[in-house]
C-alpha cells in the first residue's frame, strides 16, 4: 500500500493509493484524492478488503497520512500494520515498481484534468495490468491468469486512447481493432 503524486495541468497535486496483492502482483484497490487523511484511508482500506477478505499483513509506506484513524481500522479488522522503514522504498519493491510501470505506462504520456479523470485512466491502467499485461515473475503470465492463445489471427486493440496497443487472437471481437495482420502459425 502506498502514495503517488500526479501533478494536473493546473498544477494542483493529486494522489493517488495503491494497493497491491504480493501473491500474484494483482492490482487490488486504487482511490484518488486532494488531500489524503486518516480517516479517508481508513475509509479506503475498509472498501479494498471487505470484513472476509482481509489479509494478514499490509506492509505500507511510513507516511504521516496513515494516523491514528487508519491504525484503529486496521486493528479491527485484525490486519497487522507492516510499516517500512523511513525513506527506505526498496523495502516494498512490488509496489514501488507498480508505480514506475504506472508512470512509464500511463501517467507521463496524460495531461490529467482533475481527480475524476485519473480515477478513468487508472481504472482502465489497472484493468489493463491485472488482465493482459505479462510480468516475467509470473511466467509471463498477467496477475489474473489467461487462456494461452496458440493459433489464429491477431489483432491490435487500443487502450488508453492508443497510447497501450494489446494484440489478441480475433475471437476477442467486441473492440473495434485497431489494424489487422494475419500470421502463420
Amino acid at each position: 500500500m502506498t502514495f503517488f503524486v500526479v501533478p494536473t495541468i493546473t498544477f494542483q497535486q493529486l494522489f493517488a493509493l495503491l494497493v497491491l496483492g504480493h501473491e500474484r502482483r494483482r492490482l487490488l484497490w486504487f482511490a484518488v484524492t486532494c488531500n489524503p487523511t486518516a480517516e479517508w484511508l481508513a475509509r479506503q482500506i475498509t472498501e479494498a478488503f471487505p470484513w472476509d477478505t482481509a489479509p494478514k499483513y499490509l506492509i505500507r509506506d511510513n507516511d504521516r497520512a496513515f494516523g491514528v484513524a487508519f491504525k484503529a481500522r486496521l486493528r479491527a479488522m485484525g490486519i497487522r500494520d507492516r510499516p517500512t522503514s523511513f525513506c527506505s522504498p526498496w523495502q516494498n519493491g512490488y509496489v514501488e515498481r507498480l508505480i514506475g510501470s504506472i508512470r512509464r505506462e500511463c501517467t507521463d504520456h496524460l495531461l490529467v484534468f482533475n481527480a475524476e479523470h485519473l480515477r478513468r485512466a487508472l481504472s482502465k491502467y489497472a484493468s489493463y495490468y491485472n488482465e493482459v499485461r505479462t510480468h516475467v515473475s509470473l511466467g509471463k503470465d498477467a496477475p489474473c491468469g489467461r487462456p494461452i492463445e496458440r493459433f489464429g489471427d491477431m489483432v491490435a486493440y487500443p487502450i488508453l486512447a492508443g497510447y497501450i496497443i494489446v494484440t489478441r487472437e480475433s475471437d476477442f471481437s467486441e473492440a473495434t481493432p485497431v489494424a489487422h495482420r494475419e500470421f502463420a502459425p
